[in-house]
């Protein structure tokens, strides 16, 4: 048996409020899941504590469900733990302590490829995605390296691209778009693998306001379950129902996101404004 830092909620005008305390539970498999209770957490994380090699731990346990199809804003400031969070949901970090299941399948080494078929990760800068001389090529690296049928890849690139508006640039080179169609084309990357949950770090980043109107417009139209890591306020407001708040390598708050964007108190306390 070992003592960890977990949480206790109370919930204040529509706001769930995390607050951490100690306890000891003994380790072990949790029980398995219902179809229902799957879909209820698609994305579930139990007690999620990571430190990097250092020592420094930047998860200190984390609690998190979320519903498939759902969308929800992850917010804090810099260095409370959001993006090794979300790196956690595709196995690019395991957890130190806790669980971490995606669609009802354990994240762990020995299921790492079918997680990530599960897992679409967008990261902030899309040229860490974008490493082909045209679109086609960086779209259909997945696929391909999955051993998907050529014929059949052919078409999931199509789709990909059509589904974010850039069908016709196939045979374009990365280097050469905007930043804006690099990051549609970074999205459109991991498509192909029809991923059920879509992961964001900062996908506003760097757009000018005709980018960022398109991007909420396609964010808008995802059917996935999508959880997105933004200093972006406004973004946050526009799109997505459900907001959590992180600071220190904790959720702090949990809630409606017109509930959370109304609490002066809990956005000053954690480095964030109204939008």
């Amino acid at each position: 048996m070992t003592a960890h830092q977990h949480a206790h909620e109370h919930v204040h005008d529509g706001v769930v409020h995390v607050h951490p305390h100690q306890h000891d539970h003994e380790g072990g498999p949790a029980a398995s899941l219902t179809e229902g209770e799957v879909i209820e957490r698609w994305v579930d994380l139990e007690h999620v504590h990571y430190s990097y090699p250092d020592g420094f731990e930047a998860l200190r346990g984390v609690d998190l469900r979320i519903s498939r199809g759902e969308k929800v804003a992850l917010v804090g400031p810099n260095g409370a733990g959001k993006s090794t969070l979300m790196l956690h949901l595709n196995g690019i970090n395991l957890p130190s302590h806790g669980q971490v299941r995606i669609a009802g399948m354990s994240v762990t080494r020995d299921n790492l490829r079918r997680v990530r078929a599960e897992v679409g990760l967008v990261f902030q800068d899309p040229d860490d995605q974008l490493f082909s001389p045209t679109v086609f090529d960086d779209v259909a690296f997945g696929p391909l390296h999955m051993g998907v049928p050529e014929a059949e890849i052919h078409a999931r690139v199509e789709r990909a691209l059509a589904a974010v508006g850039m069908a016709g640039f196939e045979r374009r080179t990365p280097q050469r778009m905007s930043l804006g169609q690099r990051k549609r084309v970074a999205l459109a990357t991991v498509l192909p693998m029809d991923p059920s949950v879509l992961v964001f770090d900062e996908p506003s980043a760097g757009l000018d306001p005709r980018g960022r109107r398109e991007l909420i417009g396609l964010l808008g139209g995802l059917g996935q379950t999508l959880l997105i890591s933004t200093h972006d306020m406004r973004l946050v407001a526009e799109v997505f129902p459900r907001t959590v708040v992180m600071d220190g390598g904790l959720i702090v708050a949990d809630g409606a996101t017109a509930a959370i964007l109304s609490d002066d108190a809990l956005l000053e306390a954690h480095g964030l404004e109204r939008p």
